[in-house]
C-alpha cells in the first residue's frame, strides 16, 4: 500500500490536456469562417418586412409614385437601422471581474467593465452575454447585463449573479454583444473572445462546531482532534451558539453591544485533522455529498481559529489556520476524485 503523500503549498491549476493539432486547425477555421456580425429580425421586423414586401407588391401593380415613395422611405429605414446599430456595437470591449471564491451552487455577483473606445459615437441597448464552458465543450451562459447608453469613452462597470453546476475548474471564454438599436427590428451581435479560469469549490453548508470541542469525535468523514493543556483567558472573541453563558464577559458584550466571551487558550492550540475517504469510492452524488460535508466542516474549524489539515487516502494537507489554509483546503477539495490518486499539490 503506498504511503500518503504530503500536499505542499496548494491545490494549484488543473492540467488539462494540449489539444490535438486537427483540433487546433478547426477550431481556427471556425474563427475565421464565423461572420464578424450576425442579423436576426425581431418579431416587429418580419412585419416591417411583410408591410414592405406588401407596398412594394402594389407599388409595381399599380404604378402609384406615391407608394414608390413610401417603399422608398422603408428600405431606407432598413439600410438606417442597419448602420446605427453597427455604430452602437464598433468599439465595445469588455473585462470581466470574477469573485474571489466560487461555490458550486452558490449564486456569485461577477461584474462586467464594459467600454466604448469610440471617441465620439455612443453605444445605446448594449445586452451583455458572457458565456461559460462547461461539461466538456459545451458552451452555457453565464448571465447577462443590460446598459441603455454608454457614452464615447466611457467606462461602466455592470453586475450579473452566477451559479456554478458543480466543482472543479471552469472556464469563462466569450461575450455575446447584442443590441436591437435604434427601431427594434433587427437582433444583431458581435462575439468577443475573452477567457478567464476559475476554481468552482465545493457547495458549503452550514455547520456549527462546539467552541469546547475536543477528544475524538466524528463531525462527518471522520475528525481527530488535539487540544492543548492550556486554559488561561487570552483574549475575547464573539458569541457563538453553544458557548458557556458563564463565560459571557458582560462589560464588554455591553460596551460594544452584541454579546462577547472570553477565549481560552485551548481553543487557540487546538490542532484539529480531517479525513476524506478517496480509496474504493466511485464518482458519483455519495461521493460529492461526502467532499461537501468535509469542506463545511473545514470552513467551520477555520473559522474558530483551529489549525486543521486534511488527510485523504492519498495526500495529506499539513495543519496550518488562516485565510492561506482556508484557500488551499479548499483548492485541493475543488480537484480531489474518487478511487483514483491525486496529483500532489503543488
Amino acid at each position: 500500500m503506498d504511503r500518503p503523500r504530503s500536499a505542499r503549498a496548494g491545490a494549484g491549476p488543473a492540467v488539462t490536456p494540449e489539444p490535438s493539432r486537427l483540433a487546433r486547425a478547426l477550431a481556427s477555421a471556425r474563427r475565421w469562417l464565423r461572420p464578424p456580425r450576425v442579423l436576426r429580425p425581431t418579431r416587429a421586423g418580419w412585419m416591417f418586412f411583410l408591410i414592405t414586401f406588401g407596398v412594394g407588391f402594389a407599388a409595381l401593380n399599380t404604378g402609384n409614385n406615391l407608394l414608390y415613395l413610401v417603399l422608398s422611405l422603408m428600405l431606407a429605414f432598413l439600410v438606417l437601422s442597419g448602420v446605427l446599430s453597427e455604430s452602437t456595437l464598433r468599439g465595445i470591449r469588455v473585462r470581466r471581474r470574477l469573485p474571489r471564491e466560487l461555490f458550486a451552487g452558490a449564486a456569485a455577483t461577477v461584474g462586467l467593465e464594459i467600454t466604448n473606445e469610440q471617441a465620439r459615437v455612443a453605444s445605446f441597448a448594449i445586452l451583455i452575454e458572457d458565456r461559460v464552458l462547461e461539461d466538456g465543450d459545451e458552451k452555457r451562459e453565464a448571465g447577462r447585463c443590460f446598459a441603455l447608453r454608454i457614452g464615447p469613452g466611457e467606462t461602466i462597470l455592470r453586475f450579473y449573479s452566477f451559479t456554478a453546476k458543480h466543482r472543479g475548474p471552469i472556464r469563462f471564454v466569450e461575450f455575446k454583444v447584442f443590441t436591437r438599436f435604434p427601431f427594434g427590428l433587427f437582433s444583431k451581435s458581435l462575439s468577443l473572445e475573452s477567457e478567464d479560469s476559475a476554481l468552482v469549490y465545493p457547495g458549503i453548508e452550514p455547520l456549527s462546531v462546539p467552541p469546547d470541542f475536543g477528544g475524538a469525535r466524528d463531525l462527518g468523514d471522520g475528525i481527530r482532534s488535539a487540544v492543548g493543556a492550556g486554559a488561561a483567558v487570552s483574549g475575547l472573541r464573539e458569541y457563538a451558539n453553544g458557548d458557556p453563558l458563564r463565560r459571557i464577559h458582560w462589560r464588554s458584550s455591553l460596551r460594544r453591544g452584541t454579546l462577547f466571551v472570553r477565549q481560552v487558550e485551548s481553543e487557540q492550540q487546538r490542532e484539529i485533522e480531517v479525513r476524506l475517504r478517496t480509496a474504493g469510492q466511485r464518482p458519483g452524488e455519495a461521493f460529492e455529498r461526502a467532499v461537501r460535508w468535509t469542506a463545511s466542516e473545514v470552513i467551520a474549524l477555520l473559522e474558530t481559529g483551529s489549525r486543521v489539515s486534511l488527510r485523504t487516502d492519498e495526500a495529506l494537507i499539513p495543519a496550518d489556520h488562516g485565510a492561506f489554509q482556508r484557500g488551499r483546503l479548499l483548492g485541493f477539495l475543488a480537484e480531489v476524485t474518487a478511487g483514483a490518486r491525486v496529483s500532489e499539490a503543488s
